[in-house]
């Protein structure tokens, strides 16, 4: 799977974690929940980013 595929907005949380669980290979519960953190880090680090993005839009807009 590509790094693209993994991080698209496309793709949900859940369907990811549902990839994570039924893939070829065992996670253990320590590949798991690093697999997890990264995903949800990446998540919300996206969001942050659009968020300051917006913000800066509508205060280049009102000046």
């Amino acid at each position: 799977m590509t790094q693209q595929a993994e991080g698209s907005p496309q793709t949900t949380l859940r369907e990811r974690l549902s990839r994570l669980l039924d893939g070829p290979v065992p996670l253990d519960k320590r590949a798991l929940l690093d697999s997890l953190y990264a995903e949800v880090t990446t998540r919300e680090t996206r969001a942050y980013t659009l968020g300051w993005n917006d913000a800066l839009t509508e205060m280049r807009g009102a000046s």
